[in-house]
């Protein structure tokens, strides 16, 4: 029974990839590099005395505030109120290197079209999801940072909070709304093109030897 589990994956990890899994890998790899460019995130917030709101726009690589950057002066102006300290780009060490992290991704989709066995496939998407994931839980727990380290000094005091990740939340006078952008999609695609192109060749058969 071992023996014939272990034959079974034998040949499902190096089971050729047809030309459409190709592709479909070609084309995660140009989502991956797409999504360097797009926003991964937007944080906006409204109130009575900003009833446009203040957006800000999370990259792999910059911050931009809204309205020619003007938008993120006001959010660390309001933040000083409460205790919050003020969100800089050069907080954020991930951007340093996650425009070379999703690049290095978008190689090893290029090295599985070249390789074209199923097991380049499987490492792919594992290694993305850990990634992933990773960067998810980061993120919580930069907000979670960000909501409970207030300075007790600040002019105004409240009940240290979570900003939400998703959707919208109540803060103060503020409605908080957090939601991903294109660049999130893209990446979302990624494990989705992965598994799509796994399937196109689940037909394949091992050369014979």
């Amino acid at each position: 029974m071992i023996k014939n589990l272990l034959v079974r994956e034998h040949r499902f990890l190096h089971r050729p990839l047809s030309l459409a899994s190709r592709l479909i890998l070609l084309a995660a790899a140009a989502a991956l590099v797409a999504a360097v460019f797009l926003p991964l995130w937007k944080i906006h917030l409204v109130a009575p005395q900003y009833r446009e709101g203040l957006a800000l726009n999370i990259y792999a690589h910059k911050l931009v505030g809204g309205n020619g950057g003007q938008d993120l002066h006001e959010i660390n102006t309001l933040n000083h109120y409460i205790g919050m300290k003020p969100i800089a780009q050069a907080d954020f060490v991930e951007m340093t290197w996650l425009p070379f992290a999703l690049g290095a991704f978008a190689l090893l989709a290029l090295r599985a079209v070249f390789i074209g066995r199923m097991q380049s496939l499987v490492d792919l998407v594992v290694l993305f999801v850990y990634f992933t994931t990773f960067s998810l839980i980061n993120f919580y727990v930069r907000l979670y940072n960000y909501g409970h380290e207030l300075d007790p000094r600040a002019p105004m005091t409240i009940e240290p909070f979570m900003p939400v990740m998703f959707g919208s939340q109540k803060i103060a006078n503020f409605i908080q709304t957090s939601l991903p952008q294109s660049g999130a999609l893209c990446l979302g695609l990624v494990p989705l093109l992965i598994v799509f192109a796994m399937w196109c060749s689940r037909h394949e058969t091992l050369p014979e030897q």
